[in-house]
């Protein structure tokens, strides 16, 4: 037999989580072996070199689903095929981009040109605002009216590569929660197996099937979360322990391909989005993680994993009272 590679090791060495590992391997596109005399998961040289392929295909923004297409292919046409398409999509955007600039240059010329002491131009740059804003079908102006009209469609296109973003409010629920733990602790072998005995004790009690939500805390600390019935309050459910979740408003938005890569992006854009906005990150609550659908026939049938990102908010005022 080969060398076998220990997964905290690969871990490591290729700067990827134990649960990124997992959900490759849960999407078809890792294998891992165990031994006898070991009960963790371990990887040969073959896997290693995949786990190569991947990593290097999803820093060029490849999504899993083609990933997996290119894998089930034999020959190297499929990964011309993808790496041409992403080509095309970045000449696309970047034309939609030097487009969107120039419209917007043609914008401000015209208001600068604009008197405000004025109504009648006060009231020609109104109009065209509203129609960028898609609310006017008809404006008559002194400019382009196919300029305005092509700003909606380039806007529209560039914001479907931004997930959309929700305010939503989770309310108070009981809860069965793990201690907070180092990521790595929460998702070694042993952690998530001892889980798993304590999920099949208490499947009657507990309302969904998966982990309702992975929660990092502001110091970098993970835990699990599950609601579960009032009788649970009754039971020994150690060392997991029955609180009461707070719940409260959340910025939420769907991620897709659920390795750490996408999950942080997606994060860091809903960061962005609230800056836009009056709320703010509201620290002192956990940023959570909710995996969709957890089993396999639906992931087979997305051919990509799908998971909700909730970041905790607040009022920007209620952020700077004292």
């Amino acid at each position: 037999m080969s060398e076998l590679i220990k997964i905290r090791d690969i871990s490591l060495n290729y700067n990827i989580s134990t649960r990124a590992l997992k959900y490759y391997e849960d999407m078809g596109l890792l294998s891992s072996t165990r031994s006898e005399d070991y009960a963790y998961r371990m990887y040969d040289k073959l896997a290693i070199k995949r786990l190569e392929q991947i990593l290097i295909l999803r820093k060029l923004n490849i999504s899993i689903k083609d990933i997996q297409r290119i894998f089930d292919s034999t020959g190297s046409q499929v990964v011309l095929d993808v790496l041409e398409n992403k080509v095309s999509d970045i000449d696309e955007e970047v034309a939609l981009l030097h487009e969107l600039k120039s419209i917007v240059l043609e914008f401000i010329a015209q208001i600068k040109k604009a008197n405000f002491a004025k109504d009648a131009d006060v009231r020609l740059l109104y109009e065209k605002a509203q129609e960028i804003e898609g609310q006017l079908i008809h404006v008559d102006y002194n400019g382009k009216p196919a300029d305005v009209n092509r700003l909606i469609e380039i806007t529209e296109k560039l914001d479907r590569k931004i997930p959309d973003v929700m305010i939503v409010r989770i309310p108070k629920f009981l809860a069965l929660t793990s201690q907070y733990q180092d990521f790595g602790d929460l998702f070694n072998e042993a952690s998530l197996m001892f889980w798993m005995d304590r999920h099949r004790q208490l499947e009657q009690k507990i309302i969904f099937d998966c982990a309702d939500f992975l929660c990092r805390k502001s110091d970098g600390k993970f835990r699990w979360l599950y609601s579960v019935q009032e009788c649970v309050k009754e039971m020994d459910t150690a060392p997991y322990e029955a609180v009461e979740f707070e719940g409260g408003l959340y910025a939420s938005a769907v991620c897709i391909d659920g390795d750490d890569n996408s999950i942080m992006k997606v994060e860091h854009k809903i960061l962005k989005w609230l800056e836009k906005t009056n709320f703010m990150l509201d620290s002192e609550r956990d940023i959570m993680g909710n995996m969709t659908y957890n089993d396999e026939e639906v992931r087979k049938g997305l051919g990509y994993e799908q998971l909700q990102r909730y970041v905790p908010i607040k009022l920007k005022e209620e952020g700077l009272a004292p």
